[in-house]
């Protein structure tokens, strides 16, 4: 489980397609964890632009991840390339503090930038959320992860959502290297899910 609060931005190192016949794994990512890495260790889980993914092999700060193919299709991590920066977040520990929202690293679907709206103290984001099958567990003010940030939902209209990103969150998560067409994962309320799943059907 996570918060959504991101601990630092890591440099991807190498994606490629898993090999070996052996592997159910069709996807390995290698990243560059850098001072992130103290204190890991193999088959612990991380959050990798707000998706869970678990360590299968740690040296020198580089740390591998495998995807298997129900995450490739549903994250946008295969878009990822060498050199790209990536949001990451260690599981949360007991006692920690909640800062954020709890977070699965479960990612529910991937959302499209539509616009960016810039001011003096802000920036805004409408995203457009692909499966409108998650529209219903969206609301103002409620919680939503995208690649791993816990932000606050502003709008909705139609089929999209907007946040706002503070100069803090601009300077410490990829959200502020985004331009307008960039993909991002997206994660919505646990909370809402379950409620909308147990809501009587007409």
């Amino acid at each position: 489980m996570f918060t959504g609060i991101v601990e630092g931005l890591a440099q991807v190192k190498s994606i490629s397609k898993v090999k070996s016949k052996k592997s159910v794994a069709s996807t390995k990512l290698s990243v560059n964890l850098r001072n992130i890495s103290k204190g890991l260790k193999v088959g612990d889980s991380v959050s990798i632009n707000g998706t869970c993914l678990t360590v299968v092999k740690l040296s020198k700060g580089i740390a591998d991840f495998e995807m298997v193919e129900e995450t490739v299709r549903r994250t946008c991590l295969s878009l990822v390339r060498p050199g790209d920066m990536v949001n990451i977040e260690r599981s949360l520990m007991v006692g920690d503090r909640l800062e954020g929202h709890i977070v699965q690293g479960h990612i529910d679907g991937i959302g499209i930038i539509q616009e960016i709206i810039r001011s003096q103290t802000e920036i805004k984001i409408w995203i457009k959320v692909s499966n409108t099958e998650l529209l219903p567990s969206i609301v103002p003010k409620g919680s939503i992860a995208i690649d791993g940030v816990s932000l606050t939902v502003i709008d909705i209209k139609n089929n999209m959502v907007s946040v706002t990103l503070i100069p803090h969150t601009l300077s410490v998560t990829t959200l502020g290297l985004k331009s307008i067409g960039d993909m991002v994962n997206i994660e919505i309320d646990i909370i809402g899910k379950y409620i909308i799943k147990n809501l009587p059907k007409d």
